[in-house]
């Protein structure tokens, strides 16, 4: 998957106006042309109506060699891929749905014990809490920054991970959220 570089960076989700993967095409942008960062793959899992438009950014930017497009993939290849990301990414940028809605593809890294670079938003921050680093909403720059920064200290990266997982584990799972869903419930008797 990392196409003989040193790095994999890995997305998984939808591809569609408000899902931020032109951020992340730019993030690559300024990390490999800019930052002249050769050794860094990125991998993008999902599709939507923006995919066509993406690839097109992608060779407009010239990263397309940098940048795989795997589009919809069995789940056990999702699993596959994200397990050999160094950072996993949600470019989602700021706006009201976004800075209010929780991600499945946080909680997926989390449970693959992945860290996370995303923009600082406040369910993504509930969420992932110590699991992620967290870039000015909507800056790519300092977004590239994070993805630089995790991708050259491991044991952070490994520390995240382990982060993640744990919050997952002892807090996010289903058997501890369903109670407070339930005591949620308005009262129908």
């Amino acid at each position: 998957y990392r196409r003989g570089r040193r790095y994999l960076v890995g997305y998984l989700g939808v591809m569609a106006e408000f899902d931020g993967i032109d951020h992340l095409i730019k993030v690559a942008y300024e990390l490999i042309l800019n930052r002249g960062r050769r050794d860094i793959q990125f991998c993008l899992i999902g599709s939507g109506p923006m995919l066509e438009s993406l690839k097109t950014l992608a060779e407009d930017l010239k990263v397309n060699d940098y940048v795989e497009f795997t589009g919809r993939i069995p789940d056990s290849d999702v699993i596959e891929r994200l397990s050999s990301c160094d950072v996993c990414v949600s470019p989602d940028p700021l706006n009201p749905l976004n800075n209010k809605s929780t991600m499945n593809k946080i909680l997926e890294y989390m449970a693959l014990e992945r860290a996370i670079v995303q923009y600082d938003l406040l369910e993504r921050r509930r969420s992932a809490a110590g699991a992620s680093l967290y870039a000015e909403p909507n800056n790519i720059h300092d977004f590239a920054t994070k993805i630089e920064s995790l991708l050259s200290n491991p044991d952070a990266r490994f520390q995240m991970g382990r982060l993640g997982l744990q919050r997952m584990v002892e807090s996010l799972e289903w058997k501890h959220q369903i109670p407070r869903l339930l005591k949620t419930q308005p009262n129908t008797a």
